[in-house]
């Protein structure tokens, strides 16, 4: 099957990117949002292609994975083919829904051509999609495996842009939780947050980001409002126990064999220092942490989920392109 998506969620796309058909990615001149291509910091297999909006004009593709209001006007164009009605499509929503609850209404509510695809339950609840046919298909993570050795009495936290998401990721409890453990900020646009018990690694290759985080004792989801950080499973991967914001999946994903989830950030503080000081909890947790994250986020259920998708959303289609 041909699929064509934007590279909008590189870690998210990594993963997508590992099943048995073919990807289809835009590229424009500038690599910009509208045309990324393929990646340039993960690894991904030759089955993932670029092809530029001209050459899509010529493309056999059978499914379109939407992710942006944008995307639905851009394969119209330079498919020559609507989504949904043309040409199979579906919507892959990645966020958690902004604003009232009231009002928490998905751009695309009320289509009968396409499916929503939320990639938390959690998302399915909030979001409002009115008539649209929904599904769940939870992350899959390639494993990087188990490489814990929580050999530093610090905690690892993960965020890109923490100034500018600020309150949403939890950037302002930072200050606080470093006063009960050291703490060391992985992502992109970090540099100024480095202060007195806070260390700064920005933009580190996938490998070694993984290899860092699982040197320190514990880590740290802070994260109030997100769908469910990529960040936070990889690091149950690698075999690290958590300490988590009890917000949005986060409980879901992280039972209490696995570490601390709870909305009193005091209570968060004393977890951090208990971990810090008792390396052997530390790593019970992480090794259930790794076994949890295994069963639920494994890459082969969710290509597995992915294919079962994409095949019902494909068969719906008739020969000529209409819907049956």
């Amino acid at each position: 099957m041909n699929i064509l998506l934007w590279h909008v969620h590189g870690s998210w796309t990594t993963a997508f990117v590992q099943g048995r058909h073919n990807y289809v990615l835009p590229v424009v001149p500038d690599r910009g949002p509208d045309g990324r291509g393929r990646a340039r910091t993960w690894e991904w297999p030759v089955s993932a292609v670029e092809r530029t909006p001209a050459e899509l004009g010529q493309a056999d593709i059978d499914v379109v994975v939407l992710q942006r209001r944008q995307d639905e006007a851009l394969a119209a164009e330079w498919l020559g083919r609507r989504p949904g009605r043309d040409v199979a499509a579906v919507w892959l929503e990645h966020n958690a829904p902004q604003g009232r609850v009231n009002q928490m209404r998905h751009p695309a509510a009320d289509r009968s051509d396409l499916t929503v695809v939320h990639v938390t339950h959690f998302n399915a609840l909030f979001w409002e999609c009115g008539t649209t046919a929904t599904r769940v298909i939870e992350h899959g993570i390639i494993d990087p495996g188990h490489r814990y050795t929580g050999e530093l009495e610090r905690a690892a936290v993960a965020v890109n842009e923490p100034r500018r998401r600020a309150r949403v990721a939890g950037t302002d409890l930072l200050a606080q939780l470093s006063r009960s453990v050291p703490l060391d900020l992985f992502g992109m646009g970090v540099g100024d947050l480095a202060s007195e018990g806070i260390d700064v690694f920005e933009d580190l290759p996938q490998d070694r980001l993984h290899a860092e985080m699982a040197r320190r004792r514990v880590y740290l989801h802070p994260f109030r409002w997100t769908s469910l950080g990529l960040s936070l499973l990889e690091a149950m991967h690698l075999g690290m126990p958590v300490v988590a914001l009890g917000t949005t999946e986060t409980p879901e994903a992280v039972p209490p064999e696995a570490g601390v989830v709870s909305n009193r950030p005091d209570v968060l503080a004393a977890a951090l220092r208990r971990l810090s000081g008792d390396p052997e909890e530390a790593r019970l947790l992480g090794k259930a942490a790794r076994q949890v994250a295994l069963a639920r986020y494994g890459l082969d259920r969710f290509l597995s989920d992915w294919d079962t998708l994409l095949a019902e959303v494909s068969s719906q289609r008739s020969p000529s392109g209409g819907s049956r």
